[in-house]
């Protein structure tokens, strides 16, 4: 059931939606977040990320397994519904809405299933361009949401934004539950729920002890695991600390984002495809992580507005990395394995979300940098920070040497797909993994903003 044949352009939308909704809440979440924790913001919201991204960990590999079993609709609705079950609550009860936030991270694995959903609707030669597409329409949904839920903040208040963010979230519900078509053939779907699981599937640590075992697995995961932390820990808090340190206003954060956003689409649509097809798969991811190298090392030295806005073309670059690597590995991965595939590279984007955001706040509560005032709407730019001697981002200057470990790892990464060979092994662990590890890889595709509750 459904609107027509399932396509990528379903995954499109409810992609679309769902971080739409939470990008409209940029503005008002910087400000729920000071009134409800006025004294060390930063880490508070580095712990609450933390919990979030640690239970996404856990679930993940289940919910890939279970979607493998049970379709793809039933877990895009349930994921969808409790990512954005939270939202409501912020103008209700802040507390219920940051418990919320912790406890949705079981079911916080959208990606998870939607590129299980690509994989399913597409051929191995069209799902570049199919990430990338999915990859682009997330960023593109963050180019107008914040700047949107600005003027409507300033212009009617934070509830109407709660409200029209709710709203958005209740469309992408509606829309699964009556457009989207079920992707996974019934010939596909085991005989009985749940013949095909088995607690190894669902267990996110035995799914990282299978990835050792694999030479072309490994320093992939290895790679996701070092670039993505300092980008989650980067996304949790970068729109405080720009509001906070740096001096922007609602309106120049939407600004920064909207921009960001339309470089990233343009890096992932046009670059992209340019660099694959001239320098390869493994040298696109190097010089991804080359670009988040630059941009982390620049946000953590600059103090001043036009540093930051330089430092986001950079990132915007940066956005090439996971297509790359979703590309190095997606050919791998068999055609009943998306779900499981997408678990394993999941719960390593999981952990991420959980520890990036609690390093990221400690850094900051060990540099006392920390929001004890919010300082008033401003445009200009202008430079909060009284004393000059201190170095503005110390996390993002940690970020970027992990990052520098993720390039030298991603040296290692062999040149050829192991495709072939895996799935004529279909029953060795390397085939199992590298099959499983591809599509997962495409789940670390969200760019700007994975994480787009703060």
């Amino acid at each position: 059931r459904g609107i027509g044949r399932p396509s990528v352009y379903h995954a499109v939308v409810v992609i679309f939606l769902e971080f739409f909704a939470w990008g409209l809440l940029t503005t008002p979440m910087l400000t729920v977040l000071h009134e409800t924790f006025s004294h060390h913001t930063f880490l508070m919201n580095g712990l609450i990320q933390g919990v979030k991204g640690f239970l996404s960990f856990l679930s993940a590999p289940l919910i890939g397994a279970l979607s493998d079993a049970w379709g793809r609709k039933s877990f895009l609705l349930l994921t969808v519904f409790f990512t954005c079950a939270p939202i409501p609550l912020m103008r209700i009860n802040p507390w219920w809405y940051f418990a919320m936030i912790s406890v949705s991270g079981i079911f916080s694995v959208t990606f998870s299933v939607i590129f299980a959903y690509v994989a399913d609707v597409t051929q191995e030669h069209e799902r570049i361009a199919a990430y990338g597409l999915v990859s682009a329409t997330f960023a593109a949904s963050l180019v107008t949401s914040p700047a949107i839920g600005a003027y409507l903040s300033a212009s009617y208040g934070d509830n109407l934004v709660v409200l029209v963010a709710t709203l958005v979230a209740v469309v992408d519900i509606c829309f699964i539950l009556l457009a989207v078509p079920e992707s996974l053939p019934e010939k596909m779907r085991p005989a009985s729920w749940g013949a095909s699981i088995s607690w190894e599937q669902a267990d996110p640590f035995a799914s990282l002890k299978k990835v050792r075992k694999d030479s072309t697995v490994l320093p992939i995961c290895i790679t996701v695991f070092l670039s993505y932390l300092p980008e989650a820990g980067q996304y949790s808090s970068f729109f405080l600390y720009l509001r906070q340190i740096i001096g922007f206003g609602s309106a120049s954060i939407a600004a920064f984002i909207a921009v960001v956003g339309i470089l990233s689409i343009v890096a992932q649509t046009v670059f992209l495809s340019i660099l694959m097809r001239s320098i390869g798969n493994k040298n696109t991811v190097l010089l991804g992580l080359g670009f988040q190298i630059l941009q982390l090392a620049w946000y953590g030295f600059g103090s001043q507005s036009w540093m930051m806005w330089a430092a986001g073309a950079v990132a915007a670059m940066s956005s090439i990395t996971f297509p790359a690597l979703s590309a190095l590995v997606s050919r791998n991965a068999e055609s009943d394995q998306q779900g499981v595939v997408q678990g394993i590279i999941t719960g390593i984007r999981g952990l991420c979300n959980g520890l990036g955001p609690a390093l990221y706040g400690f850094i900051f509560f060990l540099f006392h940098v920390e929001l004890n005032e919010l300082p008033p709407d401003q445009t200009s730019g202008r430079k909060t920070m009284e004393d000059p001697t201190i170095i503005p981002g110390p996390p993002f200057l940690v970020g970027a040497c992990i990052v520098l470990l993720a390039f030298l790892v991603a040296l290692f990464i062999p040149e050829h797909s192991k495709a072939s060979s895996t799935r004529k092994h279909s029953n060795s662990i390397s085939s199992t993994l590298s099959n499983n590890l591809d599509r997962s890889s495409e789940e670390d595709i969200e760019p700007l903003l994975q994480d787009s509750s703060v």
